[in-house]
């Protein structure tokens, strides 16, 4: 019997020197990899396959009309509305019932709230080249103009509401790949209040 017991201690040894000096197993090792932190490089990859996917350049890309309709300026790629651009004057409340009109390239909108912009989110100073990360999850998550308490709440048609929930991984991917873009200079014009009534 005594021998029984030292037989099984000497293999209970054995098997834990064993099992805990052993190389992990490359499917341990592949489920670990995800917990490494990624690169700026790969941050900016998924933020700009969300960017896509979140449809940021139909309003915050000037576009050109082609043979199969607007097409994004790649040199202008979200840079908001032009800021160098005559808006015609146009009265919000002449809209029947409440509705919304576009520009054709989509980077302004007209409506009861008045007329509203598509902000400049490149990386240039006059888009979000100075702004903090903390600021990028207030303005996408809080509908705060800039990013900043204290200022305007952001204006149809932009749909902050959408992304109050993001994910804190997505933000960091979303505002790594837009510091990441190409810097344009556009200063976007502010936006016009609607018409007073007389």
């Amino acid at each position: 019997m005594k021998k029984a017991k030292l037989f099984v201690a000497f293999l209970t040894a054995v098997f834990l020197f064993t099992y805990c000096t052993s190389e992990p197993s490359s499917a341990t090792l592949e489920a670990n990899a995800g917990n490494t932190a990624p690169t700026q490089e790969e941050l900016a990859k998924r933020g700009e396959y969300l960017v896509t996917l979140m449809g940021c350049n139909d309003c915050h890309s000037p576009k050109r009309m082609g043979p199969q309709g607007p097409e994004i300026i790649p040199e202008r790629m979200l840079s908001g509305y032009p800021g160098d651009q005559p808006f015609p004057e146009v009265d919000g409340g002449a809209l029947p019932g409440g509705w919304a009109m576009f520009t054709p390239d989509l980077t302004a909108a007209v409506g009861p709230w008045g007329v509203s912009f598509a902000a400049n989110i490149t990386s240039d100073e006059t888009g979000i080249g100075n702004w903090t990360e903390e600021q990028f999850r207030k303005a996408l998550t809080e509908g705060k103009s800039k990013g900043m308490d204290g200022t305007r709440p952001l204006l149809p048609p932009m749909p902050w509401f959408n992304y109050a929930g993001i994910k804190d991984e997505d933000l960091k991917a979303i505002f790594a790949y837009l510091k990441s873009t190409p810097p344009v200079k556009n200063a976007v014009p502010n936006p016009i209040p609607p018409a007073q009534p007389n």
